[in-house]
């Protein structure tokens, strides 16, 4: 492929440190905690899966590590530097992020949805065309299709395009909120394990929010459960299931089908 990522992102690379650092973060809306005060670092080349039901606080958590929202406690770190909605905008550069349903522009084309921060960031038209070539063929994307409107893609097309724009920069993380969500089962279980090719090609440091425990089972290295704002448990999904924190964390992973038998 060439990707200038491949390199710099081995297993080895993991001497380097966490990519990002949360350290007693918390978020309340209206007096309400969305995020109560929670520590975790996000190691490099690995996939942390943030899980838990509905209104846990997972999107919000993820909003605060992109900058996205301000914490009203604590520090989040992106390689060392303070990441805040006043540094969010430059520091995203070295994100990328991505949305249920692709989150794409309904009047640019496929294409100029992936170059669209590139280009306003000065990428050589070279350096574009070369780099969408690339991640087409890394996601499996027909080229014909980037000349297309986001109407006229398939869901899947849409989140392969989104993921394509996530990974344009060659960024130190990549943040996924629920990207496939608004799947159909098959299409969504096909992506699930081009995502997961994709991250292993190419070593990819990823965040991606999901309540779906055999999503969490496929993408994940790691998962973090959240309830009611609150960080229960970090781990490996089996050390998780085979050693629960408590009852209710029992409960949840219960109708996970890789679950240790009861």
């Amino acid at each position: 492929m060439g990707d200038p990522s491949a390199q710099s992102r081995t297993p080895a690379a993991s001497a380097a440190g966490p990519v990002l650092v949360l350290r007693e973060v918390s978020r309340s809306f209206g007096g309400v905690p969305a995020v109560r005060p929670l520590s975790i670092e996000i190691p490099r080349g690995r996939t942390t899966v943030l899980l838990g039901e509905s209104g846990s606080g997972k999107s919000t958590l993820l909003r605060l590590m992109a900058g996205l929202l301000a914490a009203d406690s604590g520090e989040v770190l992106l390689e060392g530097a303070p990441v805040t909605p006043a540094s969010g905008p430059a520091l995203r550069r070295r994100m990328g992020f991505g949305l249920q349903s692709g989150g794409l522009f309904p009047h640019l084309t496929a294409a100029d949805n992936v170059t669209l921060l590139a280009q306003a960031l000065g990428r050589p038209r070279s350096w574009r065309a070369r780099r969408l070539e690339e991640l087409a063929a890394l996601v499996r994307l027909e080229p014909g299709v980037l000349a297309r409107w986001p109407l006229e893609l398939s869901g899947g097309q849409r989140q392969r395009v989104s993921l394509m724009r996530a990974l344009m920069l060659v960024p130190a993380v990549v943040l996924l909120d629920e990207p496939l969500g608004a799947l159909d089962p098959v299409t969504r279980g096909e992506l699930q394990q081009e995502l997961l090719r994709v991250f292993r090609s190419l070593g990819t440091t990823a965040v991606l929010v999901t309540h779906d425990l055999d999503e969490a089972a496929v993408l994940g290295d790691r998962v973090a459960l959240m309830r009611e704002g609150a960080l229960v448990q970090v781990g490996p999904l089996e050390e998780l299931a085979a050693h629960p924190a408590d009852p209710r964390v029992a409960r949840f992973l219960a109708g996970w089908r890789g679950g240790p038998a009861r």
